[in-house]
């Protein structure tokens, strides 16, 4: 089995040339929802209806701001029969309501012909959903905000994704055998704010498994550095799908 990754956006939250960072594995599991979502599972003739699983890290709008856009689709134009299950934050329900509320009024109802399932996560949070198994761990970010990594298990492998966060002893554990490892670097200097730099990616690479690939999102403009790519390490690119050996 392999993973299949589609990157509907890789920039950083003041898109530098690119659109926000979000990505599928298949069809089913998206991680993260940024305001273009909708429109780019259109552009790539992926069905809203298909996804399954959400994986929100935390509540910037980069990341977050989406979903009111699959509430509208859901209840007006393509409704949906499968179950989805929202994977975020404590909170989430409720944050998720206020926004479609104020987005789209009378969007999010009760009886909109789905289950939809809502797991609030902390910090070492183990859990299964139907065919996959994941775990959240708290990563930090900026103060106030409580922000989570994830690695997923399914059958056709391992994913681990940082969300926005500083360099943390968390990423190596959560990251470390997995299958691949997409990681944020949210700009190729030094100050990179309350994000990985291409030093903190660099550390992290010689510190987890040479069996899990790294792949970049969230990033800034212009080229990475040479000791990044020298390192074997992958930059996302917006629309660009990525083939990546999983479980035999």
């Amino acid at each position: 089995m392999t993973l299949d990754l589609t990157f509907l956006g890789t920039g950083n939250a003041f898109a530098p040339g690119r659109y926000w960072s979000s990505f599928l594995e298949g069809d089913r599991c998206l991680f993260d929802a940024p305001p273009t979502l909708l429109a780019h599972l259109k552009k790539l003739g992926k069905d809203p209806r298909d996804v399954e699983l959400a994986f929100i890290s935390h509540f910037h709008g980069d990341h977050f701001f989406g979903l009111p856009f699959l509430m509208l689709e859901y209840a007006e134009l393509a409704p949906r029969t499968k179950d989805l299950t929202i994977i975020g934050p404590p909170g989430i329900p409720a944050r998720l309501r206020a926004l479609t509320d104020l987005a789209f009024s009378n969007v999010f109802r009760k009886d909109r012909g789905y289950l939809m399932n809502f797991i609030e996560v902390s910090d070492g949070l183990s859990c299964d959903v139907g065919a996959y198994r994941f775990i959240a761990r708290q990563v930090p970010h900026v103060p106030g905000l409580e922000c989570f990594a994830y690695r997923v298990e399914s059958a056709a492998g391992t994913i681990a994704y940082s969300g926005d966060t500083m360099m943390c002893d968390a990423l190596v554990p959560l990251a470390d055998g997995a299958d691949v490892f997409v990681v944020e670097c949210s700009c190729w200097g030094e100050n990179c704010g309350p994000h990985l730099n291409p030093k903190d990616i660099l550390s992290l690479r010689t510190r987890i498994s040479p069996k899990t690939t790294f792949v970049l999102t969230h990033i800034g403009a212009g080229e990475a550095p040479a000791a990044l790519t020298d390192a074997g390490i992958l930059i996302a690119d917006d629309f660009g799908r990525m083939t990546i050996g999983g479980a035999p």
